[in-house]
């Protein structure tokens, strides 16, 4: 039962974290527009987010792959 409660106020410590630093997670990512594109699926506090970035393998433009986590636009304390 301890292990239950610890676990369900990591969860809400995780939560209020990312609603009051506007931070999300990456979820998953898809290559789109014929392999120019990434599109980033984030988990944020509000609900889902999506980016798109360019892609290249090599890096030099654009990204090679999606980063861990991402700032959203709506923080609560804005």
């Amino acid at each position: 039962m301890k292990l239950l409660i610890r676990a369900v106020m990591l969860i809400a410590a995780i939560w209020l974290a990312m609603l009051f630093t506007g931070y999300g997670v990456l979820t998953g990512s898809n290559k789109n527009a014929a392999g120019l594109g990434l599109q980033c699926s984030y988990l944020t506090a509000r609900g889902m987010m999506t980016a798109q970035y360019l892609h290249t393998d090599s890096g030099i433009v654009g990204v090679t792959d999606c980063p861990l986590l991402k700032k959203s636009g709506e923080v609560v304390d804005n």
